[in-house]
């Protein structure tokens, strides 16, 4: 079993950043993918960024190639994200999740979830 613990979040003005951090509790933190999700109008939470188990490869959603960058740290059993140049429209609960299924960008192939973070960026 994998526990979550999001963390990094907070009021911010538009174009600054933020670090969120997701420390994770459990054995074999390296063989899961995790994932960052935010709400968003029409569905329950929507895909941000995903990393592998190992961190060779990520996947970012359009909103946020170029701005977010995710990372992970195993020795830590915490990944990170680094989110630049924030906007209003990035206002939200941000949560991290776990999955076994590699680079899942969908929700429902998540399994382990933190209880999230709320980052406000104001204009």
């Amino acid at each position: 079993q994998v526990q979550l613990v999001e963390s990094g979040g907070g009021l911010v003005q538009a174009g600054g950043s933020l670090r969120l951090s997701c420390a994770a509790s459990g054995p074999t933190f390296s063989s899961y993918t995790v994932a960052w999700f935010r709400p968003a109008p029409g569905k329950e939470r929507e895909f941000v960024s995903a990393i592998s188990g190992r961190g060779g490869s990520t996947s970012y959603a359009d909103s946020v190639k170029g701005r977010f960058t995710i990372s992970r740290d195993n020795a830590k059993s915490t990944v990170y994200l680094q989110m630049n140049s924030l906007k209003p429209e990035d206002t939200a609960v941000y949560y991290c999740a776990a999955s076994r299924r590699w680079l899942a960008m969908t929700q429902d192939s998540y399994y382990y979830w933190g209880r999230g973070t709320q980052v406000t960026v104001s204009s």
